[in-house]
């Protein structure tokens, strides 16, 4: 007989399968050879005194779980992190909210969603200054916007979740903790939940803070709880990294709390399969992350039909799911195929997952029968007879290779849900295996950019680019997506948006402006045009009276948005300048690394501010030692600049070039700088009361005769 200990699984997300061989880190070898069934009634018994013996020492309190208030999370089995830049949510056109067109995309891709974050920081944070909690009051309309759309969708049923980060200590300092400012956003905007970024389980001083303000908020840390007593008051988590063994694995939280939501995320998988089998064996919810920091990672319509079915199985369903009683791995009858039973009162169900590459039919359970109870073939929406065979009852089913199927028995009394079988066997009607699970990127277009009147000789202010031969080698900096296909933006020559470019050009001349246009410069536009932006939020944020600052004329002008930098350029004759042209002004021909030359010169560029609010630019043609070949000066490390802007589906991006002189410290998960000349900023568009930054400007280019 095996014997099993768990005293060691205290650090793990998921608990070792029964049967398994000591040292085995997974079930890749010789699985064949494991008697999941004749082994797993010890294993049941010796993990439930583990159970009871560890939440002695955790000191457990149930509280939460019974809290009224917060159970809407035990039902919580779709979830989304949602960028506040996808185009489905927010209308640039129209500076609205667009939640509807969001939910009515998910409700009919996948089923919908049980919850959102509303994610607003990364990637762009630390561009400038402003901290998490500056970038929530600066999206449209402010917090006051934030409350609409938070509104509307709980209108929809949706519950809310807002980001809070440990690591922002390099941005602008708090005048409170990161819990009461967090708190107060959740009191301003009615938000349900919190979610911690990198958090191994949420401190428990951000519930008191939100229950001080009458708010009982549903915590839910980014990384499975490192620390168990946190499960007392993280009653949701996140759950990651799925192991592939063809045993499938419990986990080890939902054991401990069978009413603790686990929501599986891999934000980078493009078969979601057995992730979805680890959900519907657990009985636990999914993170249906598809816009991954401004990567479209898409659901394949194979999965999104699969996430429908789960999704709509356990909503109907809810209460067995959170049963005391559920047991992982019920007998079965066929090799490869395994079970949880989640019996409650009346009612049993079971759900089976086929780990085989191949379909298999036939019976498949053998279950304690009971005269008068009901069978139903849940996953197909039918009632079923099953064969009758002394106290058991056999049920047979036909699983699809790597699919799924359900069985629900009904005491004799017990109603059944006629509306979610007939929904079932709608869904049934298409098989998953007939579907297509073949992934692809979003592909985006570059936003056309109008030429300029053609002039002969460089107008003042400007220097002539000579027309030549160019290698345009560049890549992105994004902090994350590896080397995938999606990553970073498409060119017009290129077939999807990928990380490392590189095309040889053929360069016409051009003029471009010699520095970034100044602060005395674009005063006079907004005197010679009376322009006025329809965001006007965080628009030349750091003027005073409607003027520079005494001693900021001759330095870059900043907190100018996209939109305000082509205003600019239209009325002055210019353009902004496409990416290449940018490049080629700064490096000429011989793909140098720097304007300068090939090594760093940090008397080429004003020094850094590792500090934690921003200082003033330096004046635009204060470091002669940064320019170009052509000339060209302020390239690189005074403010970034914008140039070409991408659009895909979902995502709107600009491409920013030059760095800043703003290395905020701390963390590795601000928005990187792009020095080198082969480096490119990819920044996330939403409006401009949020794109605007304290260290961003522009520069103009107009096309020659």
């Amino acid at each position: 007989m095996a014997e099993y200990k768990f005293s060691h699984v205290t650090t793990q997300r998921y608990l070792p399968t029964p049967g398994k061989a000591p040292g085995w880190p997974f079930a890749e070898i010789g699985h064949w050879k494991m008697d999941v069934n004749g082994t797993a009634d010890d294993w049941l018994r010796d993990l439930r005194d583990w159970r009871r013996e560890h939440l002695v020492r955790i000191g457990y309190d149930d509280a939460n779980y019974r809290r009224p208030e917060l159970q809407w999370a035990q039902r919580n089995f779709v979830h989304a992190q949602m960028m506040v830049e996808d185009r489905f949510f927010f209308d640039t056109a129209t500076g609205e909210y667009t939640v509807d067109r969001y939910l009515d995309d998910l409700e009919q891709r996948f089923g919908g969603l049980d919850s959102v974050l509303i994610w607003y920081v990364y990637p762009n944070i630390g561009i400038d200054d402003r901290n998490q909690t500056d970038l929530a009051g600066d999206l449209p309309g402010g917090l006051a916007g934030l409350k609409r759309a938070v509104d509307a969708f709980h209108s929809r049923g949706v519950r809310v979740f807002l980001p809070t980060k440990p690591w922002d200590h390099g941005t602008r300092e708090h005048h409170e903790s990161d819990w009461e400012a967090i708190a107060g956003i959740v009191a301003a905007v009615g938000a349900d939940g919190i979610n911690g970024d990198t958090y191994n389980g949420v401190p428990r001083a951000f519930f008191d803070a939100c229950a001080r303000r009458g708010n009982y908020v549903v915590l839910q840390p980014e990384s499975t709880i490192s620390c168990e007593e946190q499960l007392i008051w993280n009653v949701q988590s996140w759950g990651k990294k799925v192991p592939q063994d063809v045993v499938p694995v419990v986990a080890k939280f939902k054991w401990l709390e069978p009413r603790h939501m686990i929501n599986i995320e891999n934000r980078w998988s493009r078969d979601r399969n057995n992730d979805f089998q680890y959900c519907f064996f657990n009985g636990v919810g999914y993170n249906a992350w598809e816009n991954v920091w401004g990567i479209w990672n898409g659901f394949t319509d194979r999965d999104a039909a699969t996430l429908k079915r789960i999704a709509t199985l356990f909503r109907g369903l809810a209460p067995l799911l959170v049963s005391p009683d559920w047991r992982p791995y019920a007998p079965t009858l066929q090799g490869g195929v395994f079970a949880s039973a989640f019996p409650l009162d009346g009612r049993r169900l079971w759900t089976l997952v086929n780990r085989n590459e191949y379909a298999v039919d036939g019976e498949q359970l053998a279950v304690e029968h009971v005269e008068g109870t009901r069978y139903f073939d849940a996953w197909n929406g039918v009632e079923v007879q099953p064969r009758i065979d002394g106290p058991q009852a056999i049920f047979s089913a036909s699983l699809e290779a790597r699919g799924f199927g359900a069985l629900l028995a009904l005491a004799a009394g017990e109603l059944a849900d006629a509306a979610l079988l007939a929904r079932m066997a709608e869904l049934a009607r298409t098989p998953l295996q007939s579907l297509d699970k073949t992934w692809q990127p979003l592909t985006q277009r570059l936003v056309a950019i109008e030429p300029t009147p053609r002039a002969a000789v460089a107008p003042d202010g400007m220097v002539e680019i000579p027309a030549g031969d160019f290698d345009f080698v560049v890549g992105g900096v994004e902090v994350e997506g590896q080397t995938w296909a999606g990553l970073d933006v498409q060119y017009p020559w290129e077939d999807v948006p990928r990380r490392q470019h590189r095309r040889r050009m053929a360069m016409k001349r051009f003029f471009m402006d010699r520095t970034p246009v100044t602060n005395a410069q674009f005063q006079a536009f907004l005197q010679a045009s009376n322009y006025q932006p329809a965001d006007a939020h965080n628009f030349l944020r750091h003027w005073v009276n409607g003027a520079p600052p005494a001693g900021w004329a001759n330095k870059p002008v900043t907190w100018v948005g996209l939109e305000d930098a082509r205003a600019y350029a239209a009325w002055a004759g210019k353009r902004l300048p496409h990416e290449w042209e940018w490049q080629y002004a700064a490096q000429g021909g011989d793909g140098r690394a720097y304007p300068w030359g090939e090594t760093w010169d940090a008397a080429a560029v004003p020094p850094p501010n590792t500090g934690r609010t921003l200082t003033p630019p330096a004046d635009v043609d204060a470091h002669p030692r940064g320019a170009s070949p052509f000339g060209v000066l302020d390239l690189v490390g005074n403010v970034w600049q914008w140039t070409d802007e991408y659009a895909d589906a979902h995502t709107r991006a600009a491409v920013l070039r030059g760095g800043s002189s703003y290395q905020p410290q701390t963390s590795h998960w601000y928005f990187p700088q792009a020095y080198r000349l082969d480096q490119h900023g990819k920044y996330l568009l939403m409006a401009p009361c949020k794109d605007r930054s304290g260290m961003l400007g522009f520069r103009c280019a107009m096309d020659a005769a």
